[in-house]
């Protein structure tokens, strides 16, 4: 089964420095029928102006994951971590026992665009960790490009999940396929572009669940980013 999650129908957020949009409930926003997607409980969508951004705050027991889109992200955290990162930066953070961090626009004039992703952990109160990668565009291209995975398997970031976290750039009319084995589940997120996914067609700000499904083939309609989610 194929469930779809639009942009639009997504939960809003505005304010003078921040337009962000939850495809499940976080913060002030709240719907009952939207909690998250197996083990997967965030997926916030955020334009940041520039200079602003997420100050000071803390986090514990999640797997936190960044995928920049454009601009600048500066993280900086009470662990040690910190970097400025940048489109094709994928940035990892596991809160463990408890983390203090910020997010914040890297740039004083133009705007960061991140996606930020919040995974259970399949270990409570372990020791907070960080780290960061960049994946060129040459390995993103017409493939999977494994991102992030349990143990840090082929150079991926090493979350501590049984998932499996991909991003891939497709040109117009390229196929992609996924295979799930029995039990386990997957969300696909548009960053941009539109594609078909199963016979649905979604654009950029869409996302689809899929449960009970053998396989997942994508063709891209026009040029389009994706970011995959495999999970128990």
């Amino acid at each position: 089964m194929i469930t779809i999650r639009s942009a639009q129908a997504r939960g809003a957020v505005r304010s003078n420095w921040l337009t962000s949009r939850h495809t499940f409930s976080f913060g002030d926003y709240h719907d009952p029928a939207h909690m998250g997607f197996g083990v997967m409980r965030v997926l916030n969508d955020d334009l940041v102006a520039g200079g602003a951004g997420f100050p000071p705050h803390s986090h514990a027991n999640m797997e936190i994951l960044s995928f920049v889109v454009s601009g600048a992200l500066a993280h900086r955290d009470n662990h040690g971590g910190g970097a400025t990162l940048r489109a094709g930066d994928v940035q990892w953070m596991s809160a463990g026992h408890g983390i203090r961090h910020s997010e914040y626009n890297g740039d004083p004039e133009a705007p960061v665009h991140f996606l930020q992703v919040w995974i259970q952990p399949d270990v409570l109160n372990a020791e907070p960790a960080y780290g960061d990668r960049h994946f060129p565009a040459e390995e993103r291209a017409g493939r999977w490009c494994l991102v992030a995975a349990p143990g840090g398997i082929d150079d991926a970031l090493a979350i501590r999940q049984d998932a499996s976290v991909y991003v891939s750039d497709l040109d117009a009319g390229r196929e992609l396929e996924h295979p799930l084995p029995p039990g386990r589940r997957a969300w696909l997120q548009v960053v941009s572009g539109e594609i078909d996914a199963g016979g649905q067609s979604l654009r950029s700000g869409d996302g689809a669940g899929l449960t009970d499904v053998t396989s997942l083939r994508v063709r891209a309609t026009t040029d389009a980013s994706l970011i995959l989610f495999d999970l128990p």
